[in-house]
């Protein structure tokens, strides 16, 4: 998983289908990224800040008790254990950083879950930018915490009431804001998504996870890596830096999708948010609304390196339902003591399901990357029990 060719292309996938008034705004980003991910001094600040105030390098857990019920050996990387509680911050840390190096001052973002926008609003409050986020109300109305978390960071929370009112139509929102205020203010995309450079861009920053899984695992396992990769996939970004670590091994990758928000699995070829990938479509070509229990994992599509490795056959990408989400939430809480969010909970909810099935074979090693905790979604699973 390296560089994409010209334009951030992906194989077919890919590409910088941005309006006319942001392709400038794009390139300035990406010769910005590479500048400097290229310079020693930025990386260095960045894993600064990762160590100090992110709490990097997270634990890799054994699931003991789950395990021996499973009878497989399960791993879990612990991104809930990060400030903020999930992997969004290893991201935003550094798009913050590369908008002061570009003389920004504001960042605007999307969120679903409400973590890339909690996590958003804690870099913007660190490093002295004004932030705003942009939201579905729907997303609003179930994220409660994480909303009043965003404003008591200081940030603008702004609510989407169009289309779904879901994450799909935040991005829309903030791309669309974006285009009248490209000279101060820098858009913060929360997952492998939008125009070039950010597929890439948001990899090359979530690496961080596959890269201490790796050097973990080589550690912990007889045989230094696992047998089968795992990681929920809504555009795909916590699953794209966990597999950078893992992509030249021979483990297996499979990233796991909601039943109704599979674009990987279920996908066709289209442009969404600046981007050629698969999307849920209709028969005319229209996006369709997905649905999922989880809101990270409510977006229509997959990241396009994501659609890369489905092609190569080099990634597997399978769906789960509401319910197993919730069954394997459950099930984690009561086994191991630990609650995971409701996205991390479907990719455990396929181990599980594997496992019972035989298709994962007795004593196979399997790391998951556990992306969030799941405090935000207390209050849907209150409604559930």
């Amino acid at each position: 998983m390296g560089e994409p060719r010209a334009l951030g292309r992906f194989g077919e996938y890919g590409g910088r289908y941005a309006p006319e008034s942001l392709v400038e705004a794009c390139r300035e980003v990406a010769e910005a990224f590479r500048e400097a991910w290229a310079d020693p001094g930025f990386r260095g600040t960045l894993a600064e800040l990762l160590a100090l105030h992110a709490g990097r390098p997270t634990p890799l857990t054994p699931a003991r008790r789950l395990s021996g019920e499973l009878g497989v050996r399960l791993y879990l990387k612990r991104e809930d254990l990060t400030h903020t509680g999930s992997h969004k911050i290893n991201n935003v840390l550094g798009q913050a950083l590369l908008a002061v190096r570009m003389g920004r001052r504001r960042l605007i973002a999307e969120t679903g879950a409400g973590q890339h926008g909690v996590a958003t609003a804690t870099a913007a409050a660190l490093l002295g930018l004004e932030a705003t986020v942009f939201m579905g109300q729907r997303d609003i109305e179930r994220q409660e915490l994480n909303v009043f978390r965003m404003r008591m960071l200081g940030a603008e929370v702004v609510p989407v009431t169009t289309g779904s009112r879901t994450l799909k139509d935040a991005t829309s929102e903030a791309m669309r804001h974006w285009v009248g205020v490209t000279g101060d203010t820098h858009y913060c995309v929360g997952s492998v998504v939008g125009p070039d450079p950010y597929p890439w861009m948001v990899r090359e920053f979530q690496r961080v996870i596959g890269d201490e899984a790796r050097a973990q695992c080589a550690a912990a396992l007889p045989t230094g890596v696992p047998d089968q990769v795992v990681a929920c996939v809504g555009g795909g970004s916590n699953a794209a830096g966990t597999f950078a670590g893992f992509a030249d091994t021979q483990a297996r990758l499979v990233g796991v999708e909601a039943e109704g928000g599979a674009g990987a699995a279920r996908g066709r070829l289209g442009v969404l948010h600046g981007c050629r990938s698969l999307f849920l479509q209709d028969d005319d070509g229209q996006i369709t609304q997905a649905h999922s229990i989880a809101p990270g994992l409510d977006y229509p599509g997959v990241g396009p390196e994501h659609a890369h490795l489905r092609d190569l056959g080099r990634a597997r990408y399978v769906t789960v339902t509401d319910d197993e989400a919730v069954g394997a939430a459950i099930r984690l809480a009561r086994t191991e003591g630990i609650v995971p969010a409701l996205e991390s909970a479907h990719a455990l909810a396929w181990v599980i399901r594997a496992a019972d099935a035989g298709e994962l074979p007795a004593g196979s090693t399997v790391l998951m990357t556990l992306s969030g905790r799941g405090d935000k979604d207390i209050s849907t699973l209150k409604e559930l029990l």
